[in-house]
């Protein structure tokens, strides 16, 4: 523990029990689902700069900054989706199946469920593969996620309109078995046809849920991609960060080796810094909570705590796998003189019992002058409730916060922690859920992931065994892709060098 840093503000999150831590004229808005979502009401976005300036400050958490090819892509991008946003010709005679030769083609990103994390990770992977594929980028967001994040592609818009959402039909089994390319293909393996007529479809729904199935699965080959160039509509509908396996397919492999030349692990935090921008109402949250209680602090430290069934996870080892992980093994905060009488844990961790401990107890000898403080933002009234706007604000205003910290404590499965540290590009320390144990905590506590990036949690499975395999074999150079430290079937992009 530096004995120079005198401040040290503590950030503390759960997503159960606690948390700390010349403009042109549109045709008409009358679509769309807010009247502030339309271009013509666009206003500035106050966070699109401010991140930019507090990511400058704070240049030396981030392994990389973003490749020059990516940002001319980016920029290409941008004038591709103004020429072809619902508010253009081209999108009105496309959505009417006229003139499908012309240069539109849509993915329409619709949510597998309504929680605020797993939406961004898996439209961070739809962005990426609307850039691979030329594609526009349009989004069939449910109420509830409405006004969180600024428009990212400036004088345009990546809302689909009202009248053309594919939300509901998109949850329904007869919508999946008529359109989805999943069905398309078990058809086809059934009739044994020698051709496939995905690329005659003028619409196809991708199912990349967590429970998708075999024939679902076959979107990850570069022969399906082939199939799917000429298709002008895809609807697709995931809540998993599956941007990693594009990596293994050969037909994407040369473009991303340019878009991430050197460093495989801010994917996602270059990404996300572009599209997630807070609205003015979440960053005004965002940023007077920075100034009260963290700007002051030499280093802010994140902890984010997704308690899981107390019957599983006994209460009375829940504080102290906390405290093993963040003063023993990570060394993050500093050990506090025991007091002289033993006491029992009865109850959950709770903000007010670590707050306490850190404001009433001294400093452990040889841990230096530090003073520690303990901070809980807005989301601490219990479990997410995901289906309501106001919570999901909430939601983005804490992740935004962690992601501000300059280190990271996360539960493992989470993706709430998934985001704040990919947004952050820190490597966070993952918790180890106790576990069953009565007697002791699970040895160890806690272990630092060796990339900030995202874990694929439920993946296809194809090539990835072989990847792995050729990588630990030094046979070669090979696409980065290494376990998730918190999920075993997992995988994750990273720089681990052959």
């Amino acid at each position: 523990m530096d004995p120079t840093r005198a401040v040290a503000a503590m950030a503390v999150a759960s997503l159960l029990l606690i948390i700390i831590g010349s403009r042109r004229t549109p045709r008409s808005c009358r679509n769309f689902p807010l009247e502030q979502s339309c271009p013509s009401s666009e206003q500035t976005c106050v966070s699109r700069e401010k991140l930019q300036s507090f990511s400058s400050r704070n240049s030396n958490r981030h392994k990389s900054p973003p490749s020059p090819y990516l940002l001319s892509q980016l920029q290409e991008y941008e004038q591709h989706h103004k020429r072809c946003d619902p508010l253009s010709k081209p999108f009105d005679r496309t959505s009417k199946n006229e003139d499908l030769a012309q240069d539109c083609r849509y993915i329409v990103f619709t949510p597998g469920n309504d929680e605020l994390a797993t939406t961004m990770l898996s439209l961070s992977s739809s962005f990426l593969y609307a850039l691979l594929t030329d594609r526009v980028l349009l989004i069939d967001f449910d109420p509830s996620m409405l006004g969180l994040f600024c428009e990212p592609f400036r004088k345009s818009t990546w809302l689909l309109p009202g009248e053309f959402t594919f939300r509901d039909r998109a949850s329904s089994a007869e919508f999946r078995q008529v359109f989805s390319l999943g069905n398309l293909m078990r058809k086809q393996n059934q009739k044994q046809d020698q051709k496939l007529q995905a690329d005659t479809a003028s619409l196809l729904f991708l199912y990349l849920s967590m429970d998708y199935d075999d024939y679902d699965k076959l979107f990850y080959r570069d022969e399906t991609q082939e199939l799917l160039k000429n298709v002008p509509w895809l609807v697709l509908r995931s809540e998993q960060y599956f941007l990693p396996y594009f990596f293994l397919l050969p037909c994407f492999r040369t473009e991303l080796d340019k878009l991430f030349p050197d460093d495989k692990e801010t994917v996602f935090h270059h990404l996300g810094r572009y599209l997630f921008n807070p609205s003015n109402q979440a960053w005004g949250a965002i940023a007077r909570f920075y100034d009260d209680y963290l700007a002051k602090a030499e280093q802010r430290v994140g902890l984010e705590i997704k308690v899981g069934n107390p019957y599983e996870t006994p209460p009375s080892l829940m504080l102290p796998h906390i405290l093993k992980c963040i003063q023993e093994e990570s060394k993050i905060l500093p050990r506090l003189q025991q007091n002289n009488t033993t006491t029992r844990t009865t109850i959950l961790p709770s903000f007010r019992k670590l707050k306490n401990m850190y404001s009433t107890r001294p400093i452990a000898d040889g841990e230096g002058s530090v003073s520690v403080r303990v901070y809980r933002t807005s989301s601490h009234e219990g479990m997410q409730e995901s289906d309501r706007n106001y919570h999901n604000m909430k939601a983005l205003v804490d992740v935004y916060l962690l992601s501000m910290c300059d280190v990271l404590v996360i539960s493992p499965f989470s993706t709430f922690g998934y985001v704040a540290s990919g947004l952050a590009g820190l490597n966070p320390w993952f918790l180890k859920n106790p576990g069953d144990y009565e007697t002791k905590p699970l040895e160890p506590a806690c272990r630092r992931a060796v990339s900030p990036e995202p874990c694929f949690l439920f993946h296809p499975g194809e090539y990835v065994p072989n990847a792995v395999h050729h990588c630990r074999g030094r046979l070669g150079p090979v696409p980065v892709i290494l376990y998730c430290e918190d999920f075993v079937f997992g995988f994750k992009l990273g720089n681990l060098k052959c």
